[in-house]
């Protein structure tokens, strides 16, 4: 029983990253679309503050779902070593939704 929650756990911990790494590249495509488009069609263009403010949005949530992986991943068998690599990944991953997060409130309030 432990063995197949174990598995349940890791199965569910690669779908979110997985997941995590759809959004990123559905983010890529559409922001170059929505940027390499309106420059061939000479039609209006997205300004870069609203591209970055998407991506931006995509990439934040996307962190926040790995990050959400890799304690499911280290919840299965967690040694010091896997911990403390976890709460190193934790720490980089939340500075830069942080400071991703200002960056975005920034924009937003310039608009």
């Amino acid at each position: 029983m432990e063995e197949l929650a174990k598995e349940i756990t890791l199965d569910v911990s690669r779908a979110v990253e997985i997941l995590a790494a759809l959004i990123i590249g559905i983010a890529v495509v559409q922001t170059l679309f929505n940027y390499i488009i309106p420059i061939k069609r000479n039609s209006i263009r997205i300004s870069k503050e609203e591209l970055r403010v998407r991506f931006g949005s995509s990439v934040a949530v996307s962190l926040e779902l790995l990050l959400g992986a890799d304690v499911l991943a280290t919840a299965i068998a967690p040694s010091w070593d896997d911990i403390g690599k976890l709460a190193a990944i934790a720490v980089i991953r939340t500075l830069l939704n942080y400071f991703l997060g200002k960056e975005l409130k920034e924009i937003g309030s310039k608009e």
